[in-house]
Parts: C-alpha cells; sequence; structure tokens
C-alpha cells in the first residue's frame, strides 16, 4: 500500500507498471510513485519528469512542476487523478481512452530511431522485438528486483 506523505521507496521496489489505470489514466500510476519517491528522497535510478510522465502531461497540457507541487501536498491517487483532469485540457473519456491504447500499444514502429534501441532492449530481457515500450518497463524492473 502506497503511503501518501513517503510514498514508495524505489530503491527497494520498482513503481507501478505504466500500463496500471489510475484515475483513469496510464502512466499516471508510475508518474506518482517516481513523484512521491523524489520527493522523499528514494527515488533511486528512476526518474521523475522523463520522457514518459511527459507523455501523460502533454496530452493533458501540465506542467512536471506543477504536477510535483500537488503531490507534495500529500494527496490520494484518487485525488492525483481528479487534479489531472480539472487542471490540464479538457478531454472526454473517449478521447483519454484513446490515448491510453495507443501509449500502451506503441513500440515505435513510427520511430525507427527509437524503434533500433527498443528492439534491442527487448531482446536483452527476453523479450519479443515488436514488444511495448511498457512490456519492456514491466520486465526491466522485474529484472532489477528479482528477490
Amino acid at each position: 500500500m502506497t503511503n501518501y506523505k513517503t510514498g514508495k521507496d524505489l530503491t527497494q521496489e520498482s513503481p507501478r507498471s505504466p500500463r496500471l489505470l489510475v484515475g483513469g489514466f496510464a502512466i499516471l500510476g508510475r508518474t506518482i510513485d517516481k513523484c512521491r519517491a523524489l520527493l522523499f528522497g528514494k527515488v533511486g535510478e528512476y526518474h521523475f519528469d522523463c520522457p514518459l510522465d511527459n507523455q501523460l502531461f502533454s496530452f493533458m497540457e501540465v506542467k512536471g512542476a506543477d504536477f510535483k507541487a500537488y503531490v507534495a501536498e500529500g494527496h490520494s491517487d484518487e485525488d492525483i487523478g481528479i487534479w489531472m483532469k480539472s487542471h490540464g485540457a479538457t478531454k472526454t473519456d473517449a478521447e483519454i481512452a484513446d490515448w491510453n491504447d495507443k501509449v500502451c500499444r506503441n513500440n515505435y514502429s513510427d520511430k525507427r530511431d527509437n524503434k533500433g534501441w527498443l528492439e534491442g532492449e527487448n531482446v536483452k530481457l527476453g523479450l519479443d522485438k515488436d514488444a511495448t515500450l511498457f512490456d519492456y518497463l514491466d520486465a526491466d524492473d522485474k529484472s532489477a528486483f528479482k528477490k
């Protein structure tokens, strides 16, 4: 269970999967975990306000600094999801669902320069070369915290 005042210790466990929906959004739970861990000095090798987080921030037209300030107040995941919808761009449930589907399926097939990197990393982790970015992140997290 996440402690909203201190968050996860990302030196000991991974953030949530980017495909897990929080507040109706993919990526949001992972972004919250990294933000809380950063705020309380437990972020380890993870990065908040990274390109993955910025996919969500760009879609909703919010700034990482504003998100971080709100998270620092100790709000719950549910509150943060509501904040995203009320402080970001106005999006319909259908637009959010379409965006979630798109980011969950992203394997950079439309970006050859990034596709090569992801294919190589997927092979290292035993994934199919066409696995998604989220598949890679989940496998990498699992690999990093083997018990």
